[in-house]
């Protein structure tokens, strides 16, 4: 298997099983956030930050070179504290945000080609080192994946009925 192939194969994976898990939270559940700790993220904020933020437009920084304004700002932390992030409005807009983010991802794998997978080495605006733009890719898939994790346990703590089989599509 190519190198594109192992970034698609894992990154359609990841995908659908984060669009599962979507679908298992109601509108009404958005705001909902675990009920120990602090600095957590809620529901609509880990849904957007997975849909909007979380592997494609990275993805495409990556490929394309142009991370957009955003990479350009001052600020020296580039993860704002959980209260700042943005959340979305409903379950509808976290999905048809995650099914574009998931094409453009995945159009972007495949521009990327074989050889600059292999040779190209790029370092992520946020710091870090130079390593192979495949291994970066690979990073923003694993990045997705955890936040996947993430709502699967928020699920398991909010009640519901969920298993290894929802968390790795089995």
């Amino acid at each position: 298997m190519t190198l594109t192939g192992v970034l698609l194969t894992e990154a359609e994976t990841t995908y659908a099983i984060a669009d599962h898990l979507f679908r298992l939270v109601a509108d009404d559940e958005l705001a909902w956030t675990p009920p120990v700790g602090k600095g957590w993220m809620s529901v609509g904020q880990l849904l957007m930050h997975c849909a909007d933020v979380g592997c494609g437009k990275a993805i495409q920084g990556f490929v394309t070179g142009d991370w957009g304004p955003e990479a350009d700002s001052t600020e020296q932390d580039h993860v704002p504290s959980a209260e700042a992030l943005p959340s979305v409005t409903s379950v509808r807009q976290a999905l048809e945000l995650l099914a574009a983010d998931r094409r453009l991802a995945m159009d972007c794998i495949r521009e990327a080609g074989e050889e600059n997978l292999q040779e190209r080495t790029v370092a992520a605006p946020w710091g870090g080192p130079e390593i192979s733009l495949f291994r970066q890719l690979l990073h923003m898939i694993a990045h997705l994946a955890q936040h996947k994790g993430q709502l699967f346990y928020y699920l398991k703590l909010m009640g519901k009925d969920v298993n290894t089989s929802d968390l790795w599509g089995a």
